[in-house]
């Protein structure tokens, strides 16, 4: 047993480093509200069969108080009424709206990447801020605060993109709490000068930047990822800024069940191992570090083996952890969830290990 205690020892303590030196790169931040670059924005929005989407959420972002904007809506092979929804706007706004419509191309595996790359061709101006159809901008002021990031250093902004909030339901918690903590990563690693990943929802890079890196070239066969692959082969220390003021968040729709969110997941994670070796590196230490931290504290704790020092090393971590969580929490809008956070975690560690054996066997084919 004394080698499981030290095995425990080292997971400690790599676990209070990545709270203590890498997490809290982004927790004991301020915004960096003082910008006042206002470039024109191209803002782009994909969209396969999310006619009703649209029609709650298109007036959201129609609605944003940015001085030159257009909004390019592109109809991604949508058997429902969604191109009908999005003419009925351009005709509505029509010096606002562009329609770019795209049909299935077998060539290209009828992709979003391949949707999205005519929309960014088609975009007017240089600086492009993007979105999904089933979410909306936090404020109207959404498009100011993203587009401050941008100058000649900045070709790609990070945002945060949260989820609206469900009362009394386990799984919106769950949901949130996996989404707030990717945030802190993908925020803490971009402050660290390794950016490795953003999110579609709220999302920003230049059209130089895009075909710089000849765009999703080198991942277009690979179905999800126009995000965070795009982010992971492009982004670096010199060229990546963040945006988090409260004004600068989208809010999506989450998931209402455990089999559509898991899905969800398991493409996410099947992406994440087309990632640059020294991020799949870092975030796999974090991960099995965390994983043996609650397995063999939970070991050693059910047959009493130093018990004393075993949780006073658990109430550490967990003290650091809830300081790091709650300053993250605060600035991301998500306070709600950081009393549970380590019930969360756990649930969570032990969820992403079945996704992660489940991708083992078989492939995520459902998009």
């Amino acid at each position: 047993m004394n080698i499981v205690f030290y095995v425990f020892l080292c997971v400690s303590l790599i676990q209070l480093f990545y709270f203590l030196f890498v997490f809290a790169k982004f927790s004991f931040i301020n915004p960096n509200d003082n910008i006042s670059q206002f470039p024109p924005i191209s803002l782009l929005i994909c969209a396969r069969n999310e006619a009703e989407n649209l029609e709650e959420f298109l007036p959201f972002f129609i609605e944003q108080k940015y001085p030159n904007f257009e909004l390019v809506l592109i109809n991604h092979a949508s058997i429902d009424n969604t191109l009908d929804v999005i003419e009925s706007f351009k005709k509505r706004y029509p010096k606002l709206i562009k329609i770019v419509n795209v049909a299935e191309n077998e060539q290209f595996w009828g992709t979003k990447k391949y949707a999205l790359t005519l929309g960014i061709k088609a975009a007017t101006h240089e600086s492009l801020v993007f979105s999904d159809a089933d979410c909306k901008p936090a404020s109207n002021n959404w498009l100011l605060e993203m587009s401050k990031q941008f100058n000649k250093k900045n070709t790609i902004v990070l945002g945060y993109g949260g989820y609206q909030k469900i009362k009394n339901s386990f799984l919106n918690k769950l949901i949130r709490f996996e989404t707030l903590f990717t945030a802190i990563q993908y925020f803490s690693y971009a402050k660290l000068g390794i950016p490795y990943m953003g999110v579609g929802r709220n999302l920003g890079y230049t059209k130089t930047q895009f075909f710089k890196t000849n765009g999703f070239a080198s991942h277009m066969k690979i179905r999800s990822g126009d995000d965070d692959l795009f982010v992971n082969q492009s982004a670096n220390k010199y060229n990546t800024a963040i945006c988090f003021t409260k004004d600068s968040f989208t809010v999506s729709v989450a998931k209402t069940t455990f089999k559509n969110w898991i899905l969800q997941k398991r493409r996410h994670i099947s992406t994440a191992t087309y990632y640059k070796p020294i991020h799949k590196f870092l975030l796999g230490l974090f991960y099995v570090s965390q994983l043996l931290f609650w397995l063999l504290a939970i070991m050693l704790l059910l047959i009493q083996f130093k018990w004393i020092f075993v949780i006073s090393i658990m109430t550490l971590r967990i003290l650091v952890q809830y300081i790091t969580i709650h300053q993250s929490a605060k600035k991301l809008n998500e306070k709600d969830l950081v009393f549970w956070s380590p019930f969360l975690e756990i649930f969570l560690i032990f969820i992403q290990l079945f996704i992660f054996i489940k991708n083992l066997f078989s492939k995520p084919t459902h998009w």
